[in-house]
């Protein structure tokens, strides 16, 4: 099983966060944050740094599409 992430290019603050904690899953592109992959597999940690996102623009789904993350 492999979730997918995906960044909200136009949400994303640039602040970083993603890019500094995990830099084998995001990088800049620009001003804005991308994946370097566009699947992961599961892992809590993921979910986690999704939740940090101060803008929530990381945005974490399993594979029947439902959306694991950021979290309320």
């Amino acid at each position: 099983m492999t979730w997918s992430i995906s960044v909200d290019a136009g949400s994303c603050l640039g602040s970083g966060i993603c890019a500094g904690s995990r830099p084998d899953l995001f990088r800049f592109h620009g001003s804005y944050a991308e994946p370097v992959t566009s699947t992961v597999a599961p892992d809590e940690d993921v979910l986690d740094l999704a939740d940090t996102c101060p803008a929530a623009a990381i945005l974490i789904r399993d594979q029947s599409g439902a959306e694991l993350a950021p979290r309320p």
